[in-house]
């Protein structure tokens, strides 16, 4: 992964309404268009299990020098499980399961107490045809002003970030689009910051194949609007008295880019 700032270009965002697993090379549509996360699934058609996973995160992966785009969507998580067994249904040797998808293929993370060969893999077809019931929000809104941000998350509207960063020695480019989940507002120093996670964040330094490799889970925090601080999920050390007793994973190692953040407020639903 990037660890240093690098140079950024501002631009709109490109292909954010793309479907799974489409290129595309045509204008970018409307920056105000965003899921609405509360109600997007990804659903499968796989007799042996039909499972549903709820959207979490997008990710749009741009290709700068091909004008390319493929959007990853990366689901929600859960732990291992007996599928439909008659009782016992979590497995002993647990572990956290979460899966992102891109096209047919899919990134599967499995997060168990001890660092395992099986923590990502990159399967296609796992549960059959994938069919995204995805809904983009209603009476969309950016909030452009400390006010806006502050008065937005008292009456309780649903917020959506957009940060997007971009790499100019690979000509890579990515708009990671999330709900907000914390939003901090300190109405002493009229400040806001967002943190949030997880995301599916993508290493841009280098080119992968297939690309959805590039993907690592992380968390996403900014106070201002050039620049976010991520820290991503990887084997770390436990460090007692200066001696590693052992490593897992877990979310280590921040670091900071520059980014275009924007924020976005969806309508309040009726009741």
């Amino acid at each position: 992964m990037t660890r240093n700032r690098r140079a950024f270009l501002k631009s709109v965002p490109a292909s954010l309404a793309v479907g799974v697993g489409a290129i595309a090379s045509a204008e970018p549509p409307n920056e105000m268009v965003c899921l609405d996360y509360g109600i997007s699934f990804i659903c499968n058609k796989a007799s042996f299990n039909a499972v549903r996973f709820w959207v979490e995160s997008r990710t749009t992966l741009i290709d700068e020098a091909a004008g390319t785009s493929e959007v990853f969507y990366q689901c929600g998580s859960c732990k291992s499980e007996h599928t439909f067994a008659e009782q016992g249904l979590f497995t002993e040797d647990n572990y956290d399961f979460l899966p992102i998808l891109g096209g047919r293929v899919w990134l599967i993370f499995r997060r168990p107490c001890r660092i395992s060969e099986t923590y990502r893999q990159v399967k296609a077809d796992v549960w059959g045809e994938p069919v995204p019931k995805l809904y983009y929000g209603q009476g969309v809104t950016e909030l452009r002003s400390f006010e806006e941000i502050r008065d937005a998350t008292a009456e309780g509207r649903p917020i959506v970030a957009q940060t997007e960063i971009r790499n100019r020695e690979t000509k890579l480019k990515a708009v990671i689009e999330y709900p907000v989940k914390t939003m901090n507002v300190s109405l002493d120093k009229l400040v806001y910051q967002v943190d949030t996670g997880p995301i599916a964040y993508p290493d841009l330094s280098q080119r992968r194949d297939p690309p959805i490799e590039c993907l690592s889970l992380a968390f996403v925090a900014f106070n201002a609007p050039h620049f976010a601080d991520f820290i991503v999920e990887q084997p770390t050390p436990v460090v007692q008295d200066e001696q590693t007793l052992a490593h897992v994973y877990h979310y280590s190692s921040p670091f900071s880019l520059p980014a275009q953040n924007r924020l976005l407020a969806l309508a309040l639903r009726k009741p």
